[in-house]
């Protein structure tokens, strides 16, 4: 009987297929080669690596479980593994795949025109052409149906009016979907960020997500043509589609995060020496090692499961936030207790644990914070909702 490997106690690995495994082992080996030694660099800068978007595109990673327009069409679990392997580089490298794909691809994708297809899905799928996704607005986070942003027609054409925070991707977007109110109810644009009218703004002094390009959008008198519209949905249904799209990857996305705190407490465990031994060997680092790797394995353990699921066809959005609380509060837990373990040397940049910790914050909060999901499942629970 082969013995656990500490790494990978409940052998998920052999969970996966050989397809599956060997995206992910694609995605590491480049995260390891291209990524992880240059991360707190580009976290201290504040810089996001603009040149590995044309490689994560020859490796069909930017959107790549749609189908069609040079899109990859993978399986949803191969997906989350890719995310996985990102975000243990950093989160601000899957968050980029998760807007480019999930929220910027996704529904012009599912919901766009042939001709909005056409134009805009072959050249993202490559990474020639970037997009954001403007939902969450200065005012309006958790309630977007309460957003200002309002689109009104004249004409053949629509005047867009308002503004968008917290943008990911903003300020290297070629594209954005903006969703704004109209007459009509919500609806999705797909605005060119070089039409007149649109400024993105650059949101520094971030402690967290610094890897990142987060901006602020605003519109002013923004002419769009009549087909600039996404014809295929009205209402919020649009959005929240996309949300659940994203935050699938989220769930697996924080557990690498998780799990790269861990290896690195479990490494630094093994050759940090304190009263004539390794650390390692003392009791109250054991408890902490073994706490973070029974709730890494269990997060895993989720992850897959949902992922399998959604490859079913039977993964309703109240689980995407189930897997999303769950595995993100996890990982938190872990990224803490692993900075304790790792000591003062925890808050450096050489090491990646602070990095991820500072990173979940902002991870908690987006596509849905921690009291949203938990409202999502208390809803489901018991069948009353308490947002109102």
């Amino acid at each position: 009987m082969t013995k656990p490997d500490p790494r990978d106690l409940l052998g998920i690995r052999d969970l996966l297929n050989e397809e599956e495994r060997e995206i992910a082992d694609t995605v590491r080996t480049f995260v390891r080669k291209e990524v992880a030694d240059h991360a707190g660099q580009w976290f201290e800068d504040a810089t996001f690596p603009k040149h590995l978007v044309g490689q994560l595109g020859e490796m069909g990673l930017l959107g790549m479980h749609l189908t069609g327009y040079g899109c990859a069409g993978t399986s949803a679990t191969a997906y989350g593994l890719a995310c996985l392997e990102l975000e243990a580089g950093d989160s601000g490298l899957r968050s980029f795949v998760s807007v480019q794909g999930s929220l910027a691809m996704f529904p012009i994708w599912k919901y766009g025109s042939d001709e909005q297809k056409d134009r805009w899905l072959p050249s993202m799928a490559r990474g020639e052409a970037i997009g954001c996704f403007g939902l969450t607005e200065p005012d309006r986070g958790s309630d977007p149906g309460d957003m200002r942003t309002f689109a009104k027609r004249d004409g053949g054409d629509w005047i867009l009016n308002g503004s968008k925070m917290w943008i990911t991707n903003g300020t290297l977007a070629d594209v954005a979907v903006v969703w704004a109110r109209t007459d009509e109810g919500v609806r999705g644009f797909v605005v060119p960020t070089d039409t007149p009218g649109f400024t993105a703004r650059e949101i520094k002094h971030k402690l967290s997500l610094r890897m990142s390009a987060t901006a602020e959008l605003s519109f002013d008198d923004l002419r769009l043509p009549g087909d600039a519209v996404l014809p295929g949905v009205t209402g919020l249904k649009g959005p929240l589609s996309c949300l659940s799209e994203a935050r699938f990857g989220i769930l697996f996305g924080a557990s690498a995060a998780a799990r790269t705190c861990y290896e690195s407490a479990l490494d630094y465990a093994a050759t940090r020496e304190q009263f004539g031994r390794p650390i390692g060997g003392f009791q109250l680092t054991q408890q902490k090692l073994v706490g973070m790797a029974l709730e890494l394995n269990k997060a895993m353990l989720l992850a897959v499961h949902l992922g399998r699921r959604k490859d079913a066809g039977e993964l309703p959005p109240e689980l995407v936030s189930f897997g999303k609380l769950n595995n993100v509060r996890t990982a938190i837990d872990i990224a803490r207790t692993a900075r304790t373990i790792l000591a003062a040397n925890g808050i450096s940049l050489e090491y990646p644990v602070l990095r991820h910790a500072n990173n979940l914050e902002s991870v908690l909060t987006y596509e849905g914070t921690e009291e949203i999901h938990t409202l999502v499942l208390g809803q489901l629970l018991t069948g009353q909702s308490a947002y109102r």
